[in-house]
């Protein structure tokens, strides 16, 4: 289940709303410093601007590829632990807009996970340490740690103790001549 606070409105769908909900300028800001980010080269750059400028929690050598599309609304409900990837063209949602209401929750991936291109992470989801999800996976539940999801639907496809088995059986010998 995802942890979303919903908040019903009334008259016209939620989306016309917007402004009632954040702030315009917030917005722009918002929009202004997601497309530089997502456009730099610069790992480092990239992060500082998502931790400085726009409140996300981002975890030490984070990595975000080209592309990636962070919550325009409401970042600062983003938390991304460290030494995780974040695959291209990836798109993380803090809100959901609604007919009749609209809804926010925290996103909380964490450390070491590799997240695939093309991958939509839904409010209120959770992420869990070592988790690998694969590309194009609309995450719409918590993933436990150290498993490998994928699909849309999203399933887990192995567990975190049968990842474990297959990282064992599958070394792989550098032969240095």
């Amino acid at each position: 289940m995802r942890r979303t606070t919903r908040y019903p409105v009334s008259g016209p769908n939620s989306l016309w709303h917007i402004y009632k909900t954040v702030p315009f300028l917030k917005v722009i800001k918002n929009f202004i410093v997601i497309q530089l980010a997502r456009y730099t080269p610069f790992l480092g750059l990239k992060n500082w601007m998502y931790r400085k400028l726009l409140k996300m929690t981002v975890g030490k050598e984070t990595s975000f590829a080209l592309m990636v599309m962070v919550d325009i609304m409401y970042p600062e409900k983003i938390k991304v632990g460290k030494n995780t990837v974040i695959g291209y063209n990836s798109t993380i949602l803090a809100h959901e807009y609604l007919i009749e209401e609209y809804r926010l929750g925290e996103i909380v991936i964490g450390d070491e996970v590799m997240i695939g291109a093309n991958t939509t992470i839904l409010p209120g989801v959770e992420i869990g340490d070592k988790a690998v999800v694969s590309a194009g996976t609309l995450v719409h539940k918590d993933v436990p740690a150290g498993s490998f999801v994928g699909g849309n639907p999203m399933q887990i496809i192995y567990s975190a103790e049968e990842m474990q088995k297959r990282r064992q059986n599958s070394s792989i010998y550098i032969v240095e001549e």
